[in-house]
Parts: C-alpha cells; structure tokens; sequence
C-alpha cells in the first residue's frame, strides 16, 4: 500500500469538484490570494496549478474562454505569451531552478484536463527531480503547499 501524507488536500476533497471552467472561476472570484493567482494583465492571468507535477508549477490562461491558440486576437496571444515570458523571470527569481517545462495541451487527446479553456503549463524542474518514489511508487512527492509556495513567488 502506497500513503502519501497531504494533509493540505483535505479541502479539495471536502468541497468537491468545482462545476464551471476553473480558470473562468478563478479568474472571477476577486481573492487572487486564495485562489493562488500571481499575476493579472488585461487578458490573462497566471496561477498555481492545484495538482502541480512540482513545486511552483504555474498556468497561463486569457480570461476569455476559448479552446486554443487560433481563437485569441493578437493582442491576447501576445500578451499570453508575455505573461509566458515573465513567470519564467519570476520562477527563477524566487526558485532558480535547473530547467523549465513549457507546454499546451490541446484537446483532451493530447492530455488537456481542461481542453474548452486554452491555457500553457510552466514547470520548473531541477536536476534530480525525478527520484525513487516516482520511478518505484508511481508517487510524485510535491515539497511545497499551495499556500507556501503563493506567498514566496508574490512576495517582495
């Protein structure tokens, strides 16, 4: 039997799955610190992701709700892509990582869990992130809260 303890999981699971787009959600809610928002431009926004393939993993998602690249004007395809840009400046400010994963999955055959709201993973990753527990356990071991990790990348 495999056990993880992830006491901070408790609320996701209590409060269930939310219906709606989360990024339209989250974008709306107005409390950027409990929804984990970082940044807010005119068209998009970057956030944390709840199920993080690893500590500081952030989403880049247009307010608009749209399924891909195609369907965003110039102006929020490249403001998408500057937001791109910058939460990589930030990640490795605040975290210095070895390397950055950046991608979009479009459609859910290509893995997007939520494949009707474009939006682009940024991963940071260090040299040795992948260990015996992935490898052996099939378990990914995440070393920081969302909480923690929100206050260090917004904080001064």
């Amino acid at each position: 039997m495999k056990r993880i303890w992830a006491p901070w999981r408790k609320q996701y699971v209590e409060q269930g799955t939310p219906e709606g787009c989360i990024f339209c959600l989250k974008a709306a809610a107005g409390d950027d610190a409990k929804q984990h928002v970082i940044t807010r431009g005119e068209s998009c926004f970057s956030m944390l992701n709840r199920f993080p393939y690893n500590s500081g993993h952030l989403m880049v998602s247009p307010f608009r709700h749209v399924p891909g690249l195609g369907s965003l004007d110039a102006r929020e395809l490249t403001e998408l892509m500057v937001m791109v840009r910058d939460s990589i400046s930030l990640l490795d400010l605040k975290l210095s990582p070895d390397g950055f994963n950046v991608g979009i999955n479009l459609g859910r055959a290509a893995g997007a869990g939520v494949a009707d709201h474009v939006h682009i993973h940024i991963v940071p990753r260090w040299e040795g992130d992948t260990n015996f527990m992935l490898v052996l356990g099939e378990t990914r071991v995440i070393p920081h809260a969302l909480d923690e990790m929100y206050k260090k990348l917004i904080s001064g």
